[in-house]
């Protein structure tokens, strides 16, 4: 059964995030979509303007513009490059993000109504946010096993979206659809994993190769772009 393990998020702002980065393995940080109302595609290259051009909302056009933006704000004083122009992220045939010319980089981002979760590691992981809310997704959700394994009982809605996120997350680490496993267990043979309850708003899963790592989770204070 999903236990709340509560985590109240400190806020961090855009200078100190070297220093978390001397410090730890693993950047989490919790972006508020809502900081951000103008839709600036200037610091995109022409591979990501191609992509932003399929996305058909704005919705989906702005937690994009936003997520690169504050990627690569980030990489420049972890990179101490001189302007977010000189990152470039892609995508590979699996729809992982990648840093261009920075294999030692891995990186996540997962999305849920107005937040974003973006991952920078020095290892593989994998991420996941669901807003914490009664489930609509009945349909989807019922490939899910339902009922915990030491009791009869159904799951609530909090156990649902422990289930769902972990799955999501261990999706984005082996780079694979969530379809293949929606209706069995992963493998979690080799990983470290864990769950929890973010400001308690957010359930919220990760998953790294074994460990021990460090990570730090946070909430990122707005960055003054323009």
């Amino acid at each position: 059964m999903y236990t709340e393990n509560l985590m109240t998020l400190s806020s961090v702002a855009l200078e100190n995030i070297p220093h978390l980065w001397e410090q730890n393995d693993v950047l989490i940080f919790l972006i508020d979509l809502d900081d951000y109302d103008i839709l600036n595609p200037e610091c995109l290259n022409n591979i990501e303007k191609e992509h932003l051009g399929k996305l058909e909302t704005i919705y989906f056009k702005k937690r994009y513009i936003v997520s690169r933006m504050v990627l690569k704000y980030i990489l420049c004083h972890l990179l101490k490059k001189k302007s977010v122009l000189d990152i470039s992220t892609y995508k590979d045939e699996c729809g992982e993000v990648h840093i261009l010319n920075h294999k030692e980089l891995h990186i996540c981002l997962s999305y849920s109504e107005n937040i974003v979760t973006l991952a920078i590691s020095r290892v593989k992981v994998g991420i996941d946010v669901e807003v914490k809310r009664s489930l609509a997704l009945k349909n989807t959700l019922k490939y899910l096993q339902t009922k915990s394994s030491c009791t009869d009982k159904p799951l609530s809605d909090a156990d649902l979206l422990k289930i769902w996120t972990l799955k999501e997350a261990y999706c984005k680490f082996s780079n694979t659809s969530i379809f293949s496993i929606l209706g069995k267990e992963p493998n979690f043979n080799n990983t470290c994993y864990s769950s929890c309850l973010l400001d308690n708003k957010y359930v919220f899963s990760v998953i790294t190769d074994s460990g021990p790592h460090t990570i730090n989770i946070s909430r990122l204070e707005k960055i003054n772009y323009n």
